[in-house]
């Protein structure tokens, strides 16, 4: 019986041995046989099964991080799905696994400021090049690619600026020049949006936002199609990335509701938005206004929007805007996302990196709102009341 995603999220991992709707945290770093003949025999079932959860180590994981895995191969309909210590391992292991020395990577300019770091600074010293494209103009990849281009990194919206981008057209460029391809697909994860399924290689997200959904896990996953596999399996060996048992299990929990609390988190992003799109001083940096370039390449490649939304503020004063994060008082201050807590943020543009098409005036200023489960109602009374203080 063919079951629907959101009954599948409900019904896969159970424990009929142990009589447990969830799978047991198995913690290990010996994985222990009955003989010799036992390990030789498992061994070879690894290497003819590498997706069939066969264990000789405990770096490899365990039963608890293989069930993890089971289920984020059906929700991204891929191959396979390795798992890594924190989100920004993943982006880590997709480079590391294709790219190597005279090799240059191609990577969307409203990245991640960490991964930006990574490709920018870190890898200079490996000689590997770096080049940031415009997401609203795809020529700008065209027009970068040589014979040592070997990857085509996006981030999908943009950070901070959340830039939708017209994807099938980046996977056409990368197809014609046997380019591989990387997204980061945290914001969405595969419940609105399914990367490998529409010609990635390789799929990541930060299970420490949405799939966790409670503030209190780090990790990371990478969803690969076949032809990367190999390449992915070998470098996530080297580099020796596992996750903890009690993280994947946190994890499992947190995706039981995963379909719940995103439906409930655009639900109430979709009202907040609603409220501020109607304020002057304030661009919503959200798939809200439906004429749009960014609205029509969501709705394009989307079957919903999360909870994160950037505010593009119009005002002379820095401060006022800062006084208009620092009075709200349903909003938490930090950094992260995707819990179901509601979040507030100044952003220093300092803090995004060297950026190089983001289009900031002197008098904008951006703040990012995670949106939570809370009663929109309180959260548009709590915005609405710290606006006043925007000069």
């Amino acid at each position: 019986m063919k079951k629907n995603l959101k009954t599948f999220l409900k019904h896969t991992a159970k424990d009929y041995e142990n009589k447990s709707v969830n799978p047991p945290v198995v913690r290990a770093s010996t994985i222990i046989y009955r003989s010799m003949q036992e390990i030789r025999k498992a061994q070879r079932k690894q290497i003819k099964n590498p997706l069939g959860g066969y264990f000789d180590y405990g770096r490899q994981g365990s039963s608890t991080s293989f069930e993890l895995q089971k289920i984020l191969r059906n929700i991204e309909e891929c191959y396979d799905v390795f798992l890594t210590p924190t989100g920004f391992g993943s982006v880590f292991l997709a480079i590391f696994s294709v790219v190597r020395p005279g090799d240059e990577i191609i990577v969307s300019d409203p990245v991640y400021s960490p991964t930006r770091f990574l490709t920018q600074d870190f890898l200079k010293e490996f000689n590997i090049k770096t080049i940031f494209y415009n997401p609203h103009d795809l020529n700008t990849i065209k027009k970068n690619i040589s014979k040592k281009t070997k990857l085509i990194f996006v981030e999908s919206p943009g950070s901070n600026s959340f830039d939708f981008q017209d994807l099938s057209k980046i996977l056409s460029i990368a197809k014609k020049y046997k380019i591989y391809t990387a997204i980061d697909n945290t914001w969405a994860t595969p419940y609105f949006f399914k990367p490998i399924k529409l010609g990635f290689d390789m799929s990541i997200v930060s299970a420490t936002k949405y799939y966790s959904g409670h503030s209190d896990v780090m990790g990371g996953t990478l969803a690969v199609n076949k032809k990367v596999f190999k390449k992915v399996e070998r470098a996530n060996k080297v580099t020796g990335y596992r996750i903890g048992a009690d993280d994947a299990y946190l994890i499992i929990r947190g995706l039981r509701t995963l379909d719940i609390r995103l439906d409930k988190h655009e639900e109430n992003a979709k009202k907040v938005a609603g409220f501020l799109s109607r304020n002057k001083n304030v661009k919503l940096l959200y798939p809200y206004k439906k004429d749009s370039f960014n609205f029509r390449m969501w709705k394009k490649y989307y079957s919903g929007a999360s909870g994160l939304m950037g505010l593009k503020i119009k005002a002379k004063n820095k401060n006022s805007v800062i006084k208009f994060v620092n009075s709200l008082k349903l909003f938490g201050y930090g950094y992260s996302w995707g819990g179901f807590e509601s979040l507030a943020l100044h952003q220093d543009v300092k803090e995004l990196g060297d950026r190089k098409f983001l289009n900031l005036k002197k008098d904008e200023h951006l703040v990012r709102l995670h949106i939570g489960l809370e009663d929109p109602k309180d959260l548009i009374e709590d915005l609405k009341r710290s606006l006043r203080f925007i000069k």
